[in-house]
C-alpha cells in the first residue's frame, strides 16, 4: 500500500497490489483517513456535524457519552463541540494505535471544555457505565456478526433511561434490484471523487473478508431482541445509513 505524506490524499490502493491482504487500520490508513472516508463514505460529511445535534438533545448532566471506534475523533469532536449540560465526559476507543496517536493530537487542538478520555482497546471489553449517548461509527460493520448482539447488550446495559444509541453503517438489501441499484451508486459516488477502477476494485478485495453489512431489517430485530423498543432510521444515503435506538 502506499500513501501521499505531503497531501494526505488517499493513494493506499492506487498502484496494482499483487499480494492484497486484508484492510487495516495502520499508519498507512490514518495519514489518509479524512480524505479516504470523505470519498468512500456518501453522506459522511452529513452525519458527522448532525452527531453534534444529537448531544446537544440528548447529552444528560453527569453522563458518559462513548464514541466506540472513535478512528481520528471526528464524530467526539462534533459532540464535544455542542453539549451544553454540565459534567459530561466523552469516552473515546479505537483499538488502532495509529488511529489513537492522531485522535489525541485533535483533541488537544480543541478548545471545547468538555473533558475526553482517548483509549486504545477493543470496544467488545468496554463496560459501558452511566451513558446518555453511545455512538458506533462505521465500526459495528467490523465487529464479527456473531458478537454483535453482546456489543449491544452491553451498550443497552450501560444506557440511562432515554439513552439513545447511534449507529453509522454500511447496509445491504434483501431486494436484488435495489442491492444492485444502491451498490452502482456508491460505486459512482467514488467514481466522482477520483477513485480509480483499480483503487476501487482492490479496496472492495481488502474489505470483502472483515467487512460485513447488515440489512435495515437486521440492524432492527438485533437492536429489539437487546431491549430497544423504539428504532429509528434518521439517515440514508445510497448503502450508508444511520439509526438511533433510544432506550425507554
Amino acid at each position: 500500500m502506499a500513501k501521499n505524506k505531503d497531501t494526505g490524499r488517499d493513494t493506499v490502493y492506487a498502484k496494482q497490489n499483487e499480494m492484497l491482504v486484508d484492510f487495516v487500520f495502520d499508519d498507512n490508513v490514518a495519514h489518509v483517513f479524512p480524505d479516504m472516508i470523505r470519498r468512500s463514505v456518501p453522506g459522511y460529511d452529513a452525519i458527522i456535524p448532525l452527531l453534534g445535534v444529537f448531544a446537544e438533545r440528548y447529552a444528560r448532566q453527569d453522563s458518559n457519552i462513548y464514541d466506540l471506534g472513535c478512528s481520528l475523533g471526528a464524530a467526539t469532536l462534533a459532540m464535544r463541540r455542542r453539549i451544553t449540560q454540565s459534567g459530561c465526559r466523552i469516552i473515546a476507543i479505537d483499538n488502532s494505535e495509529s488511529m489513537v496517536a492522531q485522535c489525541l493530537s485533535h483533541i488537544e487542538a480543541d478548545q471545547s471544555p468538555v473533558p475526553v478520555e482517548i483509549m486504545c482497546d477493543d470496544i467488545l471489553d468496554i463496560k459501558i457505565e452511566n451513558a446518555s449517548i453511545v455512538v458506533i461509527n462505521f465500526t459495528l460493520q467490523f465487529i464479527k456478526p456473531e458478537l454483535r448482539e453482546n456489543l449491544l447488550n452491553n451498550i443497552y446495559a450501560g444506557l440511562n433511561e432515554d439513552g439513545v444509541l447511534l449507529i453509522a453503517d454500511k447496509i445491504v438489501f434483501d431486494n436484488v434490484q435495489e442491492g444492485n441499484f444502491q451498490i452502482d451508486m456508491h460505486t459512482q459516488f467514488k467514481r466522482a471523487n477520483g477513485y480509480s477502477e483499480l483503487e476501487i476494485a482492490q479496496k472492495r478485495t481488502a474489505l470483502e473478508n472483515i467487512l460485513v453489512p447488515d440489512t435495515i431489517e437486521q440492524h432492527k430485530q438485533r437492536l429489539n431482541r437487546v431491549g430497544f423498543k423504539e428504532v429509528n432510521i434518521w439517515f440514508q444515503c445510497f448503502n450508508f445509513a444511520g439509526i438511533c435506538a433510544i432506550k425507554s
